[in-house]
């Protein structure tokens, strides 16, 4: 965690008829501390056990679920748990967090004790994200006091912070009407990320050739990941109204009085009742389609359900079926009787979901690592998972390294300057601004230490802010660094590079398939893709290990056996259209083609230039 998520407060001993209590101050008030006390951007600081951690979590997901699921549902019988598990499951690990580091620091350990929160603190804020759209929840100190059973009388539920963003329209309650050309449709598949159209529109446009009709919905309420293709490929493309996301307002059924309901978390009881209300605010405001509001999602579903009722898809094709919006088509497709297929989109490791659950019937991913994790989280009593590779990599097996190479050179040596000989091209997470400079620095010391003429190239996530990275190419000293356009991202320019340095961005995975070399970079214990277990990348945890791995470079990459790439994705060049076969197959009930990971060749879609938008 960032230790600026909860502002200038420490926590200070006291006591109350002789037994050990723990109070939130102002810092100016901890300098004249005569007991044990802490600022809590210490305590925010603190590494915690991650299984604890987990196991944690888990306990208070499965006694919320128990307590309050039904205390509100959908029209089309959609507990609220089930639709916001993800953004619920991030907010409750926050709180748990804190509890571990609370319980780390020794003089609590030694003296555990009640909080007494700071007054007219807010209780839910926001952490710090390089993220242009998605709300980073967080409980405050004051919070986590106030889920233990503090007093609160003056303390507002939402921060300043959150009270301040622009108050949304309630006016609109109902969807507007749907367009009266929508006609009946073989396939309605959904995308909110350039992620989930980069992936999809591949199988579209397959789909297409088959004499398929297909329809993709754009969710997108960020601008720059809307999907830009449709009628060209041979599918029908057709953008969400402008004000279904829009809508907040307060989610009635999570405001309960106290009562005596409690689960115990390694020695804190956190009252469910008043969890319940601070979940409420992640209900209540709009995070756009990452998180839409309760409100939005009872509107969505109403939508979905039109939509469904007069295309009549025999499919429904989805990119993500765990967050808000996917588990409310694979439960609006369960119901009009439409089969539902998850193409998985980003790589998977055990840390990297939120929520390990999968909801559609067919399950495709990209290697054969993927198969044991696709099973154990699938929910579909009839789920089948299938190895078919990644439709957005079809277009690697022709990508032109050489003008790539030039994007790259002319970005970092405009005006015929000359460019540095060797060039590494960083692909970035929306982490928050401090966890973004931790990985800078390791990478940027690195390439300053290792043998050779180094630039470095950033290519921001795609939800990511360019601004996020305006002080590090404003730096004196060091390599020359640059910024990929968003439009092109690390996706339409990494097969120029010689190295890709990534934590666990994607296009980790198409740099090993390309043959370039791949630094998994993030301190001891950093999630990454796990690439360097199959002998696809190497760790590096230093700025002295990063510098070693780019002096080792000139000795030109091993050979990477096509089982270890195939572990991790398998690529031929084909994936759309195998995914797109199965799709069919089903709709027909036919017999399965043959076996989901057996080669059949087929057309690649058409590779993008130099600068060029690869989504």
């Amino acid at each position: 965690m960032s230790p600026h998520t909860t502002g200038g407060l420490g926590l200070v001993r006291s006591s109350n008829a002789g037994k050990p209590m723990w109070t939130l101050v102002g810092t100016g008030a901890l300098a004249h501390a005569r007991t044990d006390h802490i600022h809590t951007t210490e305590l925010d600081a603190t590494a915690v056990d991650k299984q604890l951690l987990r196991s944690g979590v888990e306990d208070v997901m499965e006694a919320v679920d128990r307590y309050s699921a039904k205390w509100a549902a959908t029209p089309g019988g959609a507990d609220w748990l089930h639709v916001q598990h993800v953004p619920v499951r991030r907010f409750v690990a926050e709180i748990v967090r804190k509890l571990l580091a609370l319980n780390s620091w020794a003089p609590f350990a030694s003296a555990p004790g009640p909080l007494i929160l700071a007054p007219y603190e807010g209780l839910v804020g926001l952490r710090s994200s390089s993220s242009r759209e998605y709300l980073a929840y967080t409980v405050t100190w004051s919070g986590v006091a106030y889920v233990l059973g503090a007093a609160a009388p003056h303390n507002p539920t939402r921060s300043a912070q959150l009270r301040n963003r622009a108050r949304t329209s309630t006016a609109n309650t109902e969807p507007r009407p749907l367009p009266s050309d929508l006609g009946r449709q073989d396939v309605l598949a959904l995308s909110w990320t350039s992620r989930h159209a980069a992936t999809l529109t591949p199988v579209l446009a397959e789909l297409a050739r088959g004499g398929q009709r297909s329809l993709l919905l754009d969710l997108a309420t960020d601008a720059a990941e809307r999907c830009s293709s449709g009628p060209a490929m041979g599918f029908e493309l057709r953008a969400a109204p402008s004000d279904l996301f829009t809508v907040s307002g307060t989610a009635e059924g999570l405001h309960r009085p106290d009562d005596e309901h409690v689960v115990q978390v390694e020695g804190h009881g956190i009252q469910l009742a008043r969890l319940g209300r601070l979940l409420s605010v992640l209900l209540e405001t709009s995070g756009g389609c990452t998180q839409p509001s309760w409100r939005t999602v009872v509107r969505v579903e109403s939508w979905l359900d039109d939509i469904l009722s007069t295309t009549r898809p025999h499919t429904v094709l989805l990119s993500n079926d765990t967050s808000p919006l996917g588990v409310l088509a694979a439960h609006a497709a369960e119901r009009h009787g439409a089969n539902s297929v998850h193409v998985q989109h980003g790589a998977w490791t055990p840390e990297s979901v939120a929520w390990p659950a999968l909801h559609s019937r067919d399950i495709i991913v990209m290697g054969e690592r993927d198969l044991a994790l696709g099973r154990g989280w699938a929910r579909h009593p009839e789920a089948e998972v299938h190895v078919l590779g990644q439709p957005r990599f079809d277009v690697l097996t022709s990508l032109s390294r050489q003008t790539q190479r030039r994007y790259l050179e002319n970005l970092l040596a405009p005006g015929g300057r000359r460019a540095p000989t060797r060039i590494a091209v960083w692909a970035c997470q929306p982490f928050n601004p401090d966890h973004l400079k931790s990985h800078a620095d390791l990478l940027l010391d690195g390439l300053a230490e290792a043998d050779g003429d180094w630039g470095l190239v950033i290519a921001p996530h795609p939800a990511q802010g360019a601004d996020a990275f305006t002080a590090l190419v404003k730096r004196d000293a060091g390599p020359p660094i640059a910024v990929v356009d968003p439009r092109v991202g690390a996706r339409g320019c990494l097969a120029g590079a010689n190295v890709l340095a990534s934590a666990y961005s994607t296009c980790g995975i198409e740099a090993a398939l390309l043959g370039i070399p791949v630094l998994e970079i993030g301190p001891p214990g950093e999630r990454t893709l796990g690439l360097t277990s199959h002998g696809l990348a190497t760790r590096c945890e230093a700025a002295g290990e990063v510098a070693v791995a780019l002096s080792g470079l000139r000795a030109g990459p091993a050979p990477i056996p096509r089982a270890a790439l195939d572990a991790v994705c398998r690529w031929r060049g084909d994936s759309a259209t195998r995914i797109a076969r199965l799709i069919t197959d089903r709709a027909t009930s036919g017999p399965r083609a043959d076996d989901s990971t057996h080669h059949h060749p087929g057309a690649a879609a058409s590779p993008k230039d130099e600068g060029a938008s690869v989504r």
